[in-house]
């Protein structure tokens, strides 16, 4: 049950891209969803795009020019309301914790965006994120 480790939705979904700008165009311009923070500069941009209710792609510069084995997705990142707890439970639990629980603050534009992450693999090798805004 999402509750027992502090999940309280999706948050976003982490794309590499091979060509940021026409995919920004895509997301925004095509799709019409705006942009919720953007930062870097070259093949370090990024920028979180709201797919509504707080449901964020989350797009990278800098993707592989050729087919990835993996696909596109980069990890998935679920809002959570207690980052350490959840991240203790899936430790608990026997799964691989790839970075512990941190807090950090992206210098985005229009905003500073400060949060609290954390990554581990999930049962099949996905990089899962949990993700609390602070």
């Amino acid at each position: 049950m999402a509750n027992n480790v502090s999940v309280t939705g999706f948050h976003h979904i982490a794309i590499k891209v091979k060509d940021f700008d026409a995919s920004m165009k895509f997301y925004t311009q095509t799709l019409g969803f705006p942009v919720t923070a953007a930062w870097g500069e070259g093949e370090k941009r990024a920028a979180m795009i709201d797919a509504g209710n707080g449901n964020c792609f989350e797009l990278f510069a800098g993707g592989p020019q050729g087919q990835r084995p993996d696909g596109h997705w980069g990890h998935l990142a679920l809002r959570c309301s207690d980052t350490k707890s959840a991240m203790e439970k899936v430790k608990a639990a026997g799964f691989e914790v790839t970075m512990e629980t941190k807090d950090i603050t992206i210098e985005a534009r229009p905003v500073k965006l400060p949060v609290r992450i954390g990554f581990f693999k999930g049962p099949d090798g996905e990089l899962i994120e949990f993700f609390e805004n602070r």
